[in-house]
């Protein structure tokens, strides 16, 4: 009976989320079509359309650390990624204009890929040329002071680790430009949406700011020494946090 509840709050909540997509497509999508720097418009709708679905399908957010954010200044952000409900998630309380990478297998589902494709990089993983193209725009938006999302994971973490191995990608562009690393703990999404389920659950989601890592100066070993450093860092907020 529980699990009967549980489909029909999971069909309403998914039915809420393509209705505030629809709704919420062309004043997205229209400032990034006159400008790059419309983004700061098309995030004010973004984050309605995240705050306006959380509110109605029950996910409330408790934000932490916003003071280690500098408003002036392009971070990489990197996270824990456990849940679907990142996705919502992440621009709603990242306080700035963002870019992420997203799987190119995203694109393809209809107005979502359209509307997310404006503000992320798509990637095909197994392609070489796909990722060389994906990390020239990340370094485009980044030299243009916008700041980044990565999954350092790569993948979302469906294993009972705290963290999947970091790939380096987001650390190598830290040394190479100079970009401080701000790590993000996200804590709960995980149990608003299980491992390996689609069914969903009204609950809190919790987030942590860490103060931002800043690259070391460039050698053999710097980006290895700031992965590891900033897996320790996230590894650390998230057993604090749980």
């Amino acid at each position: 009976m529980i699990k009967f509840f549980q489909w029909i709050y999971t069909l309403y909540s998914g039915l809420l989320f393509i209705l505030l997509l629809l709704i919420f497509a062309l004043p997205i999508l229209i400032p990034l079509m006159i400008s790059e720097r419309g983004d700061k418009i098309s995030f004010v709708f973004i984050r309605l359309w995240a705050r306006i679905w959380s509110f109605f399908s029950g996910v409330r957010y408790e934000i932490h650390g916003l003071e280690n954010i500098d408003l002036s200044k392009p971070y990489i952000y990197i996270f824990n990624h456990r849940s679907f409900i990142d996705a919502p998630v992440i621009p709603l309380v990242i306080p700035q204009a963002i870019r992420a990478i997203g799987k190119k297998e995203l694109s393809k589902i209809p107005v979502f890929g359209q509307v997310i494709g404006k503000l992320a990089v798509w990637v095909d993983r197994s392609d070489p040329e796909s990722r060389k193209v994906s990390l020239e725009k990340l370094v485009n938006y980044l030299s243009q002071g916008i700041s980044i999302v990565v999954a350092p994971e790569g993948t979302r973490n469906d294993s009972t680790e705290t963290l999947l191995p970091f790939q380096k990608g987001a650390f190598r562009l830290s040394v190479d430009l100079g970009i401080p690393i701000l790590p993000l703990a996200i804590i709960g999404a995980d149990q608003i949406m299980k491992r390996g389920s689609i069914l969903l659950t009204p609950g809190k989601v919790r987030i942590y700011f860490s103060e931002a890592i800043s690259p070391p100066i460039p050698s053999d070993t710097s980006v290895n020494d700031l992965a590891e450093k900033c897996r320790n860092r996230l590894e650390a907020m998230i057993v604090a946090h749980e």
